[in-house]
This record gives structure tokens, sequence and C-alpha cells, in this order.
């Protein structure tokens, strides 16, 4: 059983999906992803006492960056005219963890789930990054789509 795929065509070739031909809907995509901090680290995040400054400020901007950029680093990706971009975070003291949580959304024929999942990697990263100096054994993990509505593919929902 041969699958076709997208973003290959017949003879091999990779390709950008043409979506010229598609209607302009309402798109909407969530994602999540956990970054584990470790107990030293996530009391310095949590208590402000970071040498770098405040983390979840500076890793909200880099989230809403990141989705504006995603067509930059990932090759078949389109460019997509972005309305909305939220990145949000819940810090559970159990585990010394944040849970980074992002949302975008855009009118037009393709889908908004890699700027959104590009959002919460990118702020994973800066969390990552600023509290790198407090420990080296810091993991990000679970990056997924939650939901995503809009498009022909209909609406998704992550189970629970």
């Amino acid at each position: 059983m041969s699958i076709a795929l997208s973003h290959v065509t017949l003879d091999g070739k990779v390709q950008m999906v043409d979506v010229s031909s598609k209607p302009d809907t309402c798109r909407v995509a969530e994602a999540q992803g956990r970054v584990m901090l470790g107990p030293e680290a996530f009391a310095a995040l949590r208590d402000h006492t970071l040498a770098k400054g405040d983390v979840l400020a500076v890793s909200r901007i880099a989230g809403i960056m990141g989705a504006k950029r995603t067509a930059s680093v990932i090759p078949l990706c389109h460019q997509v005219a972005l309305s909305s971009v939220t990145v949000d975070f819940d810090l559970c003291q159990r585990n010394s963890s944040v849970t980074v949580r992002a949302a975008a959304a855009s009118i037009g024929p393709t889908g908004v789930e890699m700027e959104a999942l590009t959002a919460v990697t990118v702020a994973s990263l800066t969390i990552y990054d600023m509290c790198k100096a407090v420990s080296k054994s810091i993991r990000i993990e679970d990056v997924h789509l939650v939901a995503k509505t809009g498009g022909s593919s209909g609406t998704f929902r992550q189970a629970s």
C-alpha cells in the first residue's frame, strides 16, 4: 500500500504544498510542553532571583517571536499571517516544572499548528537558557499539539 505524501512529487522531488486553491478559514492551534527544572532552578525562577532577569517575561516574548519566524526555520512551512499568538506558563512546585502553553490564530488557507508548536519550543528553550547557570540537568519534554480548529481536516483535540 502506497501513501501519497503532500510534500513529495510523484517523481520523488520535495515540494512546498500549493494552498492557493484552498479557502481562507479561521484557524487556531494550541500546543504545550514542559520544562523540568529541578528544585534549585525552579525556586530561582519562581523567586525571580536569576541573574538574567524575568525568565517568564523574556520567554513569552521569545515564544511569540518564534511563532512569527516559523517559516524561516521549517523549510516547507508556509509564511502565515498570524492574527494572534499567546504564550502562558503554569508553575508546578510538586515536580519543579513549568508547563508552557501557546496558541496561534490566523485566517488563511493553511493551519497554524507549526506556529503554536514553535512558540512552545522557543519559549521552553529560552527558559532553559536563562536557568542553565543554576542547573545543567534541565529537560524539555512532551511538546505536542493539544488542539486545532479550521481547515478541511476539521477539529482535533488531544485526548486527556
